[in-house]
């Protein structure tokens, strides 16, 4: 696949002085530095090999993953040499001015795996670094962009722009982690296939309002979202966060929950015998409500905090006092059914109990909101 034909992407003029059009090409110039990088570094390459994104390393397009050298300011000075001045290179992101001398620049990204974050249209306006594998244990796993005149991860899907024609046939969107993740999705599945999933991550390490409504509008959304998240306590709190923000407004269609064992990820799957259709199935074939496995994940962590919460009757109700507001957040009345019938399940009471503690909790919904009410009136 070579290099797409852009049409050139409208971004309001920064108060910096550097123009867009001028920061897009640093950005792009950084791209093709980093990916001659990786050419010559065996560990970086390694790594990718190791986590069965091999392909990556050989192949060009459409990703074009590189290496960040870990000089203090080798991107600085290539970039520098190439015409690019201090403020555009500081102004896409890519440099930053010393604390002792505002004079210096040093990179951003310094010994990472580097993998571009482009807006839709398949511009490069970011990186997303992740750290070498050899890195101490006080690095940051990744870091990327600053908000720049053409970059606010925010508004953007890393993957996207990549995999347009994917979005476009409708595959299901399926929402994950971290850039290793969709790509290893995305080599889960052959060229040939004609439908199937296509993975999206934030770019950054929570998922914001502004991409919730960009998922819930894909083509694909209409036959569900998936969520596929690491099996430990911040993929747990990834998960919640994913259910309130694409629930509401009602999505277009279900929402749901492909989780993995302990330690891995879609990534790590991949490495696995048969990773690949593996990974196919439990996007697709095994993912369950995701309200479900958010319930899953609340009874857990009580637990987890208090072992014995339901070996009697006043453990049980305080059980059921705090999952009963999740029958309020069902999408539609058969799953709020669903949902009770867990908790009687988990929490061995009876659905009468469920069903008073529901009422008290809407009573009480609506005791608070009888001042907001009268104050309103005139």
């Amino acid at each position: 696949m070579g290099a797409p034909r852009l049409n050139q992407p409208t971004f309001p003029e920064p108060g910096t002085g550097t123009k867009p059009a001028r920061l897009l090409a640093a950005v792009e110039a950084a791209v093709t530095y980093y990916r001659a990088q990786l050419k010559h570094a065996d560990g970086p390459r390694a790594y990718l090999a190791e986590r069965g994104l091999g392909v990556v390393v050989q192949r060009e397009w459409p990703w074009r993953i590189g290496y960040a050298p870990p000089g203090w300011s080798s991107l600085t000075r290539h970039l520098l040499a190439a015409g690019f001045t201090a403020e555009e290179l500081v102004g896409a992101g890519l440099s930053t001015r010393t604390r002792t001398d505002r004079d210096r620049l040093i990179d951003v990204f310094r010994d990472r795996v580097m993998f571009p974050v482009r807006e839709p249209a398949g511009y490069a306006v970011a990186f997303l670094g992740r750290c070498s594998p050899d890195a101490g244990k006080d690095v940051p796993k990744y870091i990327n962009n600053s908000r720049t005149a053409i970059y606010d991860k925010s508004q953007l899907l890393f993957g996207i722009a990549e995999q347009q024609d994917r979005v476009r046939a409708g595959w299901t969107p399926v929402l994950v982690e971290g850039p290793a993740d969709v790509l290893a999705v995305w080599l889960s599945y052959s060229r040939s296939r004609r439908s199937g999933a296509v993975a999206l991550a934030p770019c950054g390490t929570t998922l914001t309002g502004s991409q919730a409504t960009i998922l819930r509008k894909l083509p694909g959304a209409a036959q569900g979202l998936v969520a596929a998240f690491d099996a430990d306590p911040a993929g747990h709190a990834a998960m919640d966060r994913a259910w309130q923000l694409l629930r509401y407004p009602r999505p277009p269609g279900p929402l749901l929950a492909a989780e993995f064992s302990a330690g891995a990820d879609p990534a790590d799957l991949l490495r696995r015998p048969y990773g690949r259709a593996r990974l196919r199935t439990a996007l697709q074939q095994q993912a369950q409500p995701m309200l479900d496995t958010v319930l899953d994940h609340r009874i857990a962590h009580l637990i987890e905090r208090y072992p014995r919460l339901l070996e009697d009757v006043e453990g049980r109700c305080a059980t059921v006092r705090v999952l009963v507001p999740l029958l309020f957040e069902a999408t539609s009345p058969d799953e709020a059914i669903r949902v009770a019938r867990r908790i009687v399940t988990y929490t061995g009471v009876g659905v009468d109990t469920v069903a008073i503690t529901a009422i008290a909790h809407l009573e009480d919904a609506l005791h608070d909101l009888r001042p907001q009410s009268r104050a309103r009136l005139p």
